[in-house]
């Protein structure tokens, strides 16, 4: 559970790029997730090219962190033989919770980037990418790779959130 208490979101990234076996490891991570029925609704593009990058970090006012970063993952919703095709998008959250702590554990550093549902976001996704969307669809933008800055996780505990019925 250390990788759950010491996840930030890393925006800064050091120029060189991740290794492959690693790459690997994050999305072996990412396919461990649970998801409804089993379903494994994901499909997963790896983004390496700059100026497919740097596009991307144009796709919302929050997707900046993209544009320094060595790669991006990202996660789709693949739409053809889900059993619960509503449930997509959060077998994919828990998916992209899955990279962001397998970062953690390999010496890297990432941010989630929303994508879904915002409609004009997923639009611009896919057209950078080339993705059918009959197919999949961009679910969010993960910029990942050695982080250039430390930061300590907030404590976010807050016991008055806790409910108890006994």
């Amino acid at each position: 559970m250390n990788e759950i208490f010491k996840r930030v979101s890393i925006r800064q990234f050091e120029k060189k790029p991740v290794e492959k076996e690693k790459v690997l490891q994050v999305l072996r991570a990412a396919m461990a997730a649970p998801s409804a029925g089993n379903q494994q609704p994901w499909e997963f593009i790896v983004v390496t090219n700059r100026e497919k990058i740097d596009q991307l970090s144009r796709v919302s006012p929050y997707a900046k962190p993209a544009a320094n970063a060595p790669a991006v993952l990202v996660p789709c919703i693949r739409k053809n033989g889900a059993k619960y095709p509503s449930y997509g998008i959060v077998d994919l959250s828990i998916a992209t919770e899955n990279i962001l702590l397998e970062l953690v554990s390999l010496g890297l550093g990432g941010v989630w980037l929303g994508i879904a549902p915002q409609e004009e976001r997923i639009t611009a996704v896919d057209m950078i990418l080339g993705i059918d969307e009959e197919e999949m669809t961009a679910f969010a933008l993960v910029p990942f790779g050695y982080p250039a800055e430390e930061k300590e996780q907030a404590d976010r505990f807050d016991e008055s959130r806790i409910h108890w019925i006994e």
